[in-house]
């Protein structure tokens, strides 16, 4: 009831009444103090209790032991009065309504909820668990006549002349709760006996204009379901089980951890759906896609579904449209039992101008910028916070830690940053005002980020925030006590308008735009960068990621793959939009689900498993995440292939033991297979196909490696090795080296030598599997291990400069006839002439140098037994003054000195200069292969390395079986498999030559099933 509604005369009973101005401001609610007047006060004859029942009949005082003593109605709107005897310390009131009778507690008689330390940090802006004392909290209270339970309400409106509380409880009446004022604060507060949660209410606002405000609790912790507005008075009954995730949590570090992130709208990833019922389907989903964390688009209360929660209207309350916030608590815990992080959407750089929200709260700009030069934002129609008042920033602040601390979210992406730091933001000059010194940086806004971030991380290790900010602004993922905003990480859309770009143009024109895919790397680690394709690139008009690409079906199905695996390579964290992830056709609408029914097709089904697979193979290889934010993580092989649209690029990284380990991406953006594509690597051997995005299980052509390739010591891209492959169109490859197999297949051989012999002579090359049977000791086996370990871990980083390699590491046959006789001739050396493409590309090996005696540091302890006869075709490099060396004891055969001096292993005497500017390996001796050498020496076991260990076999462990397409029968090797096996040795694995494997692919190839029958013009091009 408003004030000038209140004409009815006081009756004058009352023994000590209020002056008429007093009753008339608590009457009509704007006293700043109703509690001075209402309730029960000490009077010589008793206590006078004044009691506001509008509607009533009528009011008894009721005291301990059920002694009544009635009140008198004073005023028509409901105030009624008395003097009762003795003091009425605990006291309750019955109040008759008709023929109904409710015993009530009186608001009136209680304390204030907040206390003096409260107030202190509000006035400051530095309460950080503001949500514990302002909004509504149902509390209990012991009394000598039993426990009273209600609720307690609390805002802060300081220009306000007077705020009630009104909902369920009064009939929406608004007159029988006017608050108090606690201090200078501006907070109004009231405690309201018998209000229980699921109580809808809203605070009834007098601005300094005399009009009177509906406004929804701007610390609402639940709302009425939208299009209704009302608050909903809340108590949370919920018992977390997500304990083991929480403490993993605060030791975790994200930027040297896998994460991708799938971002997704609640209402539209399949609709009709509740909290919980989500949490159980889309854990069942992303075990099968292999997701690390999910991004939530906003799920704070919003009005309007039309914003997808960018216009947030509660910040407190989680949206009511799919359960209560017990619900989304379930929601969180049941993904974090199931290992997957949360992360939400969190908008605090806007909201709407709706007139029961937030905007003029207290009939002033209060939460906005009285300025509408910086109040408003024109983009959106929305109003911008004041982040220069502490009230306001407090309020933000802390509303941050209420979605990590009340629901264990893992994360916050704080969207529109551009828009807070810049005051001149979209728009025109002359409708801006700058910042104190003149300029157009937000300097509020950015103390505000600041304070966020550092308060955020304080509390919470191992969170993480997320800037999306689209410009330069220097320093966003810097620490702040450095100068920098001090958020977690940063969207990359340079990257994603770049890349989105060049894919979707046809191949034949990629070529004139290769720059728009190299260009991200040059300052891919200025910031901590995420990767996104996300929900604003499939709206509005963009199509979604499958129209995107062109071609036919075939073509969009195998851009799309492209895509997404050249993306997982890229350094940074990846994130990708609902429906992306199988190819959805049709643009994104938040009023539908997902088209499900795609999957039915191949093409789309094969998008969604190959997401599942990369995935789990990203998960699997540290090379791919722990030094992604920094340069020794990524390394070039080719950037510069612009006419063949091919990308090649090295990923480094540590294991779990420290241990460096190395994946290789080649990228083909053309439209048709590249043939005997050589690619220099770090090191020769077996190296296996992780991931190609052009299986017959994807739905693509099946053209590939049979599932690994062997790169021999051809320098080729400034690399010390090399390897042909066969690249498929619109595809991707992932390739990781093997360097163990070649010991393990040797200790086979060893066993069987008789079996290595027929293999040597059947491929005529002396390859991996035919190097001479060695002693059957566990010394070699380790000194082997630990050269191949070493090859590995000098791939790491790049080197400034060449230095001088050690002596070679020798193999030695243990062969007793050799022993008995030293003077017997040696036998024959095989023919190891390399394939003749490899032989072109490669230079003439350096002639070998005279003998000299080798220095005692690196010479083997020989012992005084008789000599072997010693075929030598493990290739080595080696530093001199380090344990680790650059080698591989399985690849390709090359010239290996025994005796030779150290001059002979020196850097400077190679036929090929290592270059420190084109490499990151160390400097390489030989390049070219050589036939290998014999002498006769004395039966020794190699050495092994001095502080390496003696097994290091599980040192590069293939990724899990679950990461692996299943081969069920001998007739599957002949398709190209979707992820290479990690157990069984594929067909290159020493048992073909070059030609036969090239040919053997071709023939896959040709013979492959086409997944487009219909386009036979599609078919030629791609048999191409």
């Amino acid at each position: 009831m408003d004030r000038e509604e209140n004409t009815t005369q006081t009756i004058e009973v009352d023994p000590s009444p209020p002056d008429r101005g007093t009753m008339e401001r608590v009457l009509g609610g704007a006293h700043h103090d109703p509690h001075a007047v209402l309730g029960a006060h000490p009077h010589p004859d008793g206590t006078v209790v004044r009691v506001l029942r509008p509607h009533a009949d009528e009011v008894h005082v009721v005291r301990e032991g059920g002694e009544g003593h009635p009140l008198v109605k004073v005023h028509d709107a409901g105030l009624f009065s008395g003097v009762v005897p003795g003091t009425s310390a605990d006291y309750r009131l019955a109040v008759r309504y008709g023929e109904r009778v409710d015993i009530v507690d009186d608001p009136y008689r209680w304390l204030p909820t907040l206390g003096e330390i409260d107030l202190h940090l509000i006035a400051e802006g530095r309460h950080e668990r503001l949500w514990d004392v302002l909004g509504a909290h149902v509390r209990q209270y012991d009394t000598p006549a039993g426990p009273v339970t209600g609720t307690s309400f609390a805002v802060w409106a300081p220009t306000a002349q007077g705020v009630r509380v009104t909902g369920d409880f009064d009939g929406w009446s608004g007159w029988a709760h006017p608050m108090r004022v606690l201090g200078s604060t501006g907070v109004w507060e009231l405690f309201v006996p018998g209000i229980e949660p699921g109580t809808r209410y809203k605070f009834r606002v007098l601005g300094k204009d005399g009009r009177w405000r509906d406004k929804a609790d701007p610390l609402a912790f639940r709302t009425e379901i939208p299009p209704a507005t009302a608050s909903v008075v809340d108590e949370s009954t919920y018992e977390w089980a997500d304990g083991e995730w929480m403490q993993a949590r605060a030791g975790r570090e994200a930027h040297a951890e896998p994460m991708s992130v799938y971002e997704m709208h609640l209402g539209s990833w399949k609709q009709g759906l509740t909290y919980r019922e989500i949490a159980h389907e889309l854990v069942e989903y992303l075990d099968k896609t292999g997701f690390t964390h999910i991004e939530l688009l906003p799920v704070a209360e919003h009005p309007f579904g039309g914003s997808w929660g960018y216009q947030v209207t509660s910040y407190y309350a989680p949206t009511a449209r799919f359960g209560t916030p017990d619900d989304f608590r379930y929601f969180v815990d049941h993904l974090h039992q199931h290992g997957y992080g949360v992360i939400v959407d969190w908008v605090p750089a806007h909201f709407p101008r709706d007139e029961w929200a937030l905007a003029k709260f207290d009939g002033s700009p209060l939460y906005e910028h009285a300025d509408p030069r910086r109040g408003e934002q024109p983009d959106w129609g929305t109003l911008v916070f004041d982040f220069g008042r502490p009230e306001v920033r407090n309020f933000l602040v802390a509303n941050a830690l209420y979605w990590l601390d009340e629901f264990h979210i893992d994360g916050l992406r704080v969207d529109a940053v551009a828009s807070m730091l810049y005051l001149d933001y979209s728009r025109p000059e002359g409708q801006w005002l700058p910042n104190v010194h003149g300029g157009r940086e937000n300097l509020d806004a950015v103390a505000f980020l600041q304070e966020m971030n550092a308060t955020v991380y304080r509390h919470h290790p191992g969170i993480i925030t997320i800037a999306e900010e689209s410009t330069a602004w220097p320093g966003v993922t810097r620490a702040t006590h450095l100068g920098g905003l001090g958020f977690g990480f940063k969207w990359n859309m340079g990257w994603m308008h770049d890349t989105l770009d060049y894919t979707g143009r046809d191949p034949i024109y990629r070529g004139y735009h290769h720059n728009q895919m190299t260009f991200s790397l040059m300052y891919a680690f200025s910031e901590n960068f995420v990767l996104p394709i996300s929900h604003d690139e499939v709206v509005h008009g963009k199509g979604s990621l499958w129209t995107r690409m062109p071609g036919d079906a075939w073509n969009k199905a195998a851009g799309v793959r492209a895509l997404l695996a050249y993306m997982w390579a890229h350094p940074g964290k990846q994130l990708l939009f609902q429906g992306s992830e199988f190819g959805q056709e049709r643009e994104w609408s938040e009023q539908r689900s997902l088209d499900w029914h795609l999957m039915d097709d191949p093409l789309h089904a094969g998008i969604q498993a190959m997401v599942g697979d990369l995935n789990r193979a990203y998960r699997s290889l540290p090379a791919m995440w722990t030094k992604d934010t920094t340069p020794e993580g990524f390394s070039w092989i080719d950037a510069n292939d612009a006419t063949g649209n091919v990308l090649s690029f090295l990923r480094h990284g540590v294991d779990a033991d420290g241990k460096s380990v190395v994946m290789a991406c080649v990228a083909n953006f053309s439209g048709t297979p590249n043939r005997d594509y050589r690619v220099g690597l770090p090191f020769a051997g077996r190296w296996r196909e992780v991931l190609n995005t052009d299986a017959e299980a994807y739905g693509g052509s099946g053209v590939g490696n049979l599932g690994a390739v062997e790169a021999d010591q051809t320098m080729w891209h400034g690399r010390p090795a090399s390897a042909l492959l066969q690249l498929p169109p619109a595809g991707v490859l992932w390739l990781v080296p093997e360097p163990f197999e070649g010991a393990v297949r040797r200790r086979a051989a060893a066993a069987d030598p008789e079996a290595a012999g027929t293999e040597t002579a059947r491929t005529g090359t002396a390859g991996p599997d035919t190097d001479s049977a060695e002693p059957d000791s566990a010394e070699p086996a380790a000194a082997e291990a630990a050269v191949a370990e070493a090859a590995v871990a000098e791939t790491a980083a790049p080197v400034a400069t060449a230095e001088p390699v050690a002596e070679s590491i020798v193999e030695v046959s243990d062969a007793p006839e050799a022993a008995a006789d030293e003077t017997s001739a040696p036998e024959p050396v095989p023919d190891v002439t390399p394939p003749a493409d490899a032989a072109a590309a490669a230079p003439a090996p350096a002639p070998a140098p005279a003998p000299e005696t080798v220095p005692e540091e690196v010479a083997p302890e020989v012992p005084e037994a008789g000599t072997s006869e010693v075929e030598v075709t493990a290739p080595v490099e080696a530093r001199v003054d380090s344990a680790p060396v650059e080698a591989r004891v399985d690849s390709a055969p090359v010239e290996a000195r025994v005796d030779s001096a150290p001059e002979a292993a020196r850097a400077d005497s190679a036929p090929e200069e290592a270059r420190a500017d084109s490499a990151p390996e160390a400097a390489i001796v030989d390049s070219a292969p050589a036939a290998p050498v014999t002498a006769d020496l004395p039966v020794v076991a190699p050495p092994t390395p001095e502080g390496w260990p003696a097994d290091i076999a599980d040192l590069l462990k293939p990724p899990p079986r679950h990461a692996l397409a299943p081969v069920e029968d001998e007739a599957d090797v002949e398709a190209e498999p979707a992820v290479a096996d990690a157990v069984e040795p594929g067909p290159l694995d020493g048992q073909a030559t070059r030609a036969e494997a090239v040919s053997a692919v071709e023939q896959d190839s040709a013979e492959s099933s086409d997944p487009d029958p219909g386009d036979a013009a599609d078919r030629s091009n791609r048999a191409q």
